[in-house]
């Protein structure tokens, strides 16, 4: 886990909620499932006292005793079963609360300041982060929450038939050398030190499980995330005809998942082999050590059994890491795995950020000494300098790959790795759209809307889809759908040019949004713009030769940090 220790990790996670704005609530529902634990461990000593008195009265045949011991049972048994299930019911309810609170925090920081993007442009090795922050912080929470209380319950319960077991046990005289040595309390002794034992070799037998678990998660997400490529890109692959390689894919990935799960398989079948044989070796172990005083008529049968059960409840105690051991092999691949993603946040929120835009007094935009360069320090544009009037429009145009789209991102301050100076008036607009447009789930309303959540009249939407063309969906602007499998790929870039008109911004920004339009409609588009916002400046990035038409200036790339601007 790096520098750091695993303690030190878990801890780090742990203790953000119990020390947040709602700290007092969680601490107390907590001391309270505590609390209810607590008092099961008193119940249960009830039991071990209520065993000598049923097993007595069996072993003299005191047949006036029977049946108001059997009733005592029954209320300690009901009293201890009701404790046990809230106990479990309010355990998930802080399970609930803290999954929540947990999930908003790693869900705030993975969209703050475009970390999710960064992500992917650092090339971070970080897989998945959809399942760290699903999966990973949902078994954090519930593991931590069961060997946290687990523990308390069973150190509670060490104490209270720790007390017990040492009185039964009474003196041990062993004989060394004619010299007699009594040891007080000796199946309580006996009883640790085959704990200690255990739990050592436990750890030795089943450490290598922390990596299979680690891996193990980190296959199926892979696995899983190839299979929502696939559903995402389906009508290019049939397009394609590429089954044969998808399933090849998949087949080498769930090769992966089924290699490591055989190895997790064999590992947990050497663990289970110990854990079961440790915890069978138990149950005889005190019926040996008790034996003795029973049949020289120390102890009677309800002692003896009073035994059986305090030792079984001190050895259950000690042997908890032992029976939790495939627990905290969990634990800690979830640990590893959501500080290595929290560790990728945190460089990516390091990373210093690229243009951001700076206030100017005039309608302009102005860039200056602008430098954009790959993330292999590669230079693409270097001491860029312009200044756009309102309303005036700019096609940035370059041979394939020299940087116009990056140029776009560095604009957006969406890419670390550009610097210079972006100056715009006061509360300006900007809106930038992509080749592809990004549809959320939900309704065509919705989509309309996006990035923003306002709600207008069905009147104005209705208008705005006729005058883009998409007349034929005034009727559907409720119908909750998958819209990016509806809509073509050039009605998405039509109802982007719509999402301009509602939103009316100061400037727009075009990375190719009108490249699966025909050359008349987007001459239609663009003109729509022209008329609809007049004062809206425009800056496109494309490749068709009639796009010159629709703007007044170009600024030619040529990827290797030149550049021109000229008049059209």
């Amino acid at each position: 886990m790096g520098k750091r220790s695993a303690w030190h990790i878990f801890w780090h996670l742990f203790r953000g909620y119990w020390n947040s704005e709602h700290k007092w609530k969680a601490r107390g529902l907590l001391a309270f499932v505590i609390g209810l634990n607590f008092f099961g461990v008193y119940l249960l000593v009830r039991l071990n006292s209520w065993y000598n008195e049923f097993y007595n009265a069996l072993q003299q045949y005191q047949v006036d005793s029977f049946w108001p011991l059997v009733g005592e049972f029954t209320g300690l048994a009901m009293l201890y079963i009701v404790i046990a299930v809230y106990a479990i019911y309010l355990r998930q309810a802080v399970q609930i609360k803290w999954r929540t609170w947990l999930t908003d925090k790693y869900l705030s920081r993975w969209l703050k300041g475009q970390v999710y993007y960064r992500l992917q442009v650092q090339n971070s090795d970080t897989d998945n982060p959809d399942q760290r922050i699903s999966e990973d912080i949902n078994q954090f929470v519930n593991l931590s929450l069961q060997l946290l209380i687990g523990f308390l319950k069973q150190l509670t319960t060490l104490v209270a038939f720790g007390v017990v077991l040492w009185n039964l046990s009474g003196a041990f005289t062993l004989n060394l050398g004619g010299q007699d040595i009594v040891i007080y309390g000796y199946m309580f002794w006996f009883s640790f030190v085959y704990s200690g034992i255990g739990t050592v070799c436990a750890h030795l037998v089943g450490r290598k499980l922390i990596g299979l678990n680690f891996e193990q998660q980190r296959f199926e997400a892979d696995f899983r995330f190839n299979m929502m490529r696939v559903r995402e890109n389906s009508e290019s692959i049939a397009f394609y005809g590429g089954e044969n390689a998808e399933n090849k894919g998949f087949h080498e990935r769930f090769a992966k998942v089924i290699s490591n799960f055989w190895q997790l398989m064999k590992q947990t079948k050497i663990l289970n082999f110990y854990v079961n044989g440790y915890a069978q070796l138990a149950v005889i172990v005190p019926l040996i050590l008790a034996a003795p005083q029973y049949f020289a008529g120390a102890i009677a049968l309800g002692g003896l059994m009073q035994t059986v059960s305090a030792f079984g409840r001190v050895q259950d105690a000690l042997s908890y890491f032992v029976e939790s051991y495939d627990s905290i092999a969990q634990l800690a691949a979830v640990v590893k795995r959501l500080d290595t993603f929290t560790e990728h946040m945190e460089r990516a929120e390091m990373v210093e950020n690229g243009v951001r835009p700076q206030t100017a007094d005039d309608t302009e935009l102005r860039v200056e000494d602008l430098r954009v360069q790959l993330p292999d320090s590669r230079v693409l544009l270097e001491n860029c300098s312009l200044t756009l009037p309102a309303g005036s429009r700019l096609l940035v145009t370059g041979s394939s790959g020299c940087g116009k789209s990056t140029l776009l991102r560095t604009l957006a301050g969406i890419w670390p790795y550009g610097k210079g100076k972006l100056s715009l008036q006061k509360n300006s607009r900007l809106l930038f759209l992509p080749q592809k447009p990004y549809l959320p789930l939900g309704s065509l309303r919705r989509a309309l809307y996006y990035p923003g959540t306002a709600a207008g009249s069905d009147e104005a939407l209705q208008a705005v889809l006729v005058k883009v063309g998409l007349d034929k969906f005034v009727t559907r602007l409720d119908e909750v759908d998958d819209w990016s499998r509806i809509l073509s790929l050039g009605e998405q870039q039509r109802l982007a040019f719509a999402r301009v008109l509602l939103q009316k911004p100061d400037w727009v920004f075009l990375d190719e949004a009108t490249s699966a339009l025909d050359e008349p409609r987007e001459a239609e588009v663009y003109e729509l713009l022209k008329k609809e916002l007049p004062q809206m400046g425009v800056v496109s990035v494309g490749h068709r030769s009639t796009l010159y038409a629709q703007h007044e200036q170009e600024l030619k790339l040529a990827g290797d940090g030149n550049w021109q601007l000229q008049t059209i």
